[in-house]
């Protein structure tokens, strides 16, 4: 299927489409992860994988990659719909940050508003992946799968 958007929808409860993120699920709060729900996976879904990524950041690596990434998180089973704010749970990828786990919004002082797109991808196996995978790596790994995706933009401006 490659990197289209499918039929999949991706809501939280901290946040709309397009609304400013709460201050508790960034960098200057308690940095924990929002509550996330989908529906609509497409057919013959067998697995998931989340992703943050703030392509405001002002970063550019040499790999050609852009932006920040702030969680990726997988090897989901198909049977979960919803993460609980603050999830420890499923395996860890690598953030931007150099850790595993969530780490918040928390753009450059005076750099204005972000967006901050958090991305649900929908997989035709179930994955056993093992831990701290980049995004680049799991994108890499599992795009053969790939059966479908949308995301839930939200935005950030530090105070």
């Amino acid at each position: 299927m490659g990197f289209a958007l499918s039929n999949m929808q991706l809501n939280s409860s901290a946040f709309k489409q397009g609304g400013a993120i709460p201050s508790q699920h960034t960098g200057e709060g308690a940095d924990t992860s929002p509550d996330l729900t989908w529906t609509d996976a497409p057919e013959g879904t067998q697995g998931f994988a989340i992703i943050c990524h703030d392509p405001d950041a002002p970063l550019v690596s040499a790999q050609g990659t852009y932006g920040f990434v702030h969680w990726v998180l997988y090897n989901i089973p198909s049977t979960v719909t919803s993460l609980a704010e603050g999830t420890t749970e499923y395996t860890s990828g690598k953030s931007d940050f150099g850790k595993q786990g969530y780490g918040g919004p928390m753009p450059p002082n005076g750099h204005g508003i972000h967006q901050y797109y958090f991305w649900v991808l929908a997989l035709d196996t179930a994955v056993e992946l093992e831990e701290g995978l980049s995004m680049g790596q799991l994108l890499e790994r599992i795009e053969p799968n790939l059966v479908g995706m949308n995301r839930l933009v939200g935005t950030y401006q530090r105070a």
